[in-house]
This record gives structure tokens, sequence and C-alpha cells, in this order.
């Protein structure tokens, strides 16, 4: 036995904001909308939801868990060049010269590009 991971949740300032930025990141949909809270997805059985919960303190360090995202039908930098006009930044979080780009979504959350493009 064991367990299935089926949710990410994101603390945030603008529950509602920051989901509009993930679902254009991702093509996801919403899938459920609470008090304080949106949740988004992909299609049924595509994996884990992120619900974006509303609390009180601003972030005020780095994420000690972060999502990277593979570029699909175009490559890595295209998809940085879409994702910092959908208003995300890049940022430096000490990774130094590598293959991913690191960014920050539109509250601060670092998550990374990686080169491989999905089909």
């Amino acid at each position: 036995m064991g367990s299935r991971f089926t949710e990410l949740v994101v603390d945030s300032a603008d529950p509602a904001r920051l989901a509009e930025f993930w679902m254009a990141v991702l093509g996801w949909r919403p899938t459920g909308r609470y008090e304080g809270a949106v949740e988004i997805a992909g299609p049924p059985g595509s994996g884990p939801s992120l619900t974006f919960v509303a609390v009180p303190e601003p972030k005020t360090h780095k994420n000690r868990l972060h999502v990277d995202v593979n570029p699909v039908g175009c490559d890595q930098q295209q998809e940085v060049e879409r994702l910092v006009a959908l208003g995300a930044r890049r940022i430096d979080v000490g990774q130094g010269e590598q293959s991913w780009v690191v960014l920050a979504d539109p509250e601060g959350n670092e998550f990374c590009v990686l080169r491989s493009e999905v089909e």
C-alpha cells in the first residue's frame, strides 16, 4: 500500500491571479473554486492538481519545493519568453550556469524551465 500524490498546495496573496498565471503556463483549467482558494488541473488522470490558497503573510524566502516545466512545441528560449510575457521574471537563486532557466511567478515562487522539449 502507499499514497498517491494528488495535489500540490501553494500559499498565495491572490489565489485567483496566481491560478490564472499557472493556467496560462500549463494550459490547465479551474477544477474548483473555494473560499480563499482556486484549484487547477490538466485533463482527468493526467496527474496532480495545483491549489492556490490565500494566506496573510508574504513570501520571504526561497522555496523549498518548486515546479519544473518542459517546453511543448517550442524550444526553451521561446518558452521562457512566453512565460515572461505572461508575468514571470528571471531570477538568480545561486544556480550558476545551468541547462535550466530559473523564473519566478507573479508572487515570487521559483520554478524552472528545462531544456528538453516534450511532445
